[in-house]
């Protein structure tokens, strides 16, 4: 203890605890990033306190607005998206909702692909219109019957690669040439991409030069946590104009991480390539091998030839397909049977969200899911999300499965 230290008048423990002084000396370096945590953040005097301090992972004013853990996962997401600015929320659904609120007003129309992911649909038909903002469903297969939807109230279009269930890939190449020409604003669903099936930002730079999204999103509850225990989603930019927008919106929506969730991000960020090209092996292995059995219709997975938009993917996105496939079961195969066969299986978890460890099966109902056609109505689907266990025992657990639907 200092001379300075016992010169003090005695202190209240509470007192002594919360204005201890000691402090760790500098120099401490680890591969793991330090975990902040803080509501509070402390300034050096007054005048500190009243300089501006700009939200730009270099300055705290607050611990809901950034800590040195969460700038750091935000500036590694957006070098994984190609980005130069990212902002952090509490879920892949803050995410598509912060694009949505900080982008349109009064008066604005939204065009939603019909495929997509069921929660940005709900927010569109339910949530949106109280703000006097109207939406349209759109194919994502039909460039030019998109490029005939848009007005001059079109001030926003979602793309989502590939579809939510039914996996089909969109024509991006046709669907960003048409809202370029109009002045319109895009916003990618990079989920299923994860920043590494292909850059979203760049479609197709060896052809269609300078063609991409403005807006790039993902649910970090998938690939980059890929542990199956976060909640956390992510929206990138590269146009600063465009991020201060949303850095707007994202401040008055109060949107705040916590600290030990990010932390589970950074650390599962070093192995998502590696889980990604695992899980997309297995994926594919599996998906060809449903589509020769003879209760599948079909199976709809991008990488599979016939598969609807493959020859779109084949042109934007061959690097990777993730860990999802649906499989439409044959007709004489109804709910009940197919609920059964979900129900034999043992290795494949009955739940939603993917990318974890655990593989997925879940049976949709998509003859009431869609606004536009319904291509698949003819048979019940099963969305499968491969984890990290062994093919070869993912296809046993398969194969018994099946036996209950004889």
């Amino acid at each position: 203890m200092s001379e300075q230290q016992r010169d003090k008048q005695p202190q209240a423990v509470s007192t002594q605890q919360i204005h201890h002084p000691y402090r760790a000396p500098a120099g401490w370096e680890a591969v793991p990033v330090g975990v902040y945590k803080a509501s509070t953040v402390l300034f050096k005097n007054t005048a500190d306190l009243r300089t501006p301090r700009p939200r730009d992972g270099h300055s705290y004013r607050y611990g809901l607005h950034g800590t040195p853990t969460s700038y750091t996962l935000a500036a590694r997401l957006a070098t994984l998206e190609h980005a130069e600015h990212c902002l952090l929320v509490p879920s892949g659904l803050a995410a598509v909702t912060l694009v949505s609120l900080g982008l349109l007003r009064p008066g604005d129309e939204v065009l939603v692909p019909d495929n997509v992911y069921g929660q940005n649909r709900y927010l569109s038909e339910s949530f949106l219109p109280q703000f006097g903002i109207t939406h349209r469903f759109y194919d994502p297969l039909d460039a030019a019957g998109f490029k005939a939807l848009l007005v001059p109230q079109t001030k926003l279009v979602w793309l989502e690669a590939a579809g939510s269930i039914t996996l089909e890939f969109p024509d991006l190449i046709g669907l960003l040439q048409a809202c370029k020409s109009h002045g319109v604003l895009t916003a990618m669903d990079n989920t299923w991409g994860a920043g590494l099936a292909f850059n979203a930002f760049e479609i197709a730079p060896q052809s269609h030069a300078g063609l991409g999204c403005d807006i790039v999103m993902q649910a970090l509850t998938k690939y980059p946590s890929g542990g199956a225990d976060v909640l956390m989603g992510s929206v990138c930019t590269r146009d600063l104009a465009l991020h201060e927008r949303l850095n707007h919106a994202h401040e008055h929506l109060g949107y705040g991480l916590g600290q030990n969730d990010v932390e589970l991000v950074l650390r599962g960020l070093p192995t998502l390539e590696l889980r990604y090209r695992a899980q997309d092996a297995c994926t594919r292995a599996l998906a060809a091998w449903m589509q020769a059995r003879p209760e599948v219709a079909r199976v709809l997975h991008p990488a599979l030839p016939g598969s609807p938009g493959h020859e779109h993917w084949l042109q934007t996105s061959s690097a990777g397909a993730a860990c999802l496939f649906s499989v439409v079961f044959k007709p004489r195969y109804g709910q009940r049977e197919v609920d059964a066969f979900v129900d034999a299986l043992q290795l494949f978890g009955i739940g939603y969200s993917w990318a974890g460890p655990m593989s997925l099966a879940v049976p949709y109902d998509m003859s009431r899911s869609r606004a536009l056609g319904l291509p698949y109505a003819e048979g019940q689907i099963v969305r499968f999300a491969i984890g990290l266990e062994a093919e070869a025992d993912l296809r046993a657990d398969l194969e018994r499965a099946l036996s209950v639907l004889a």
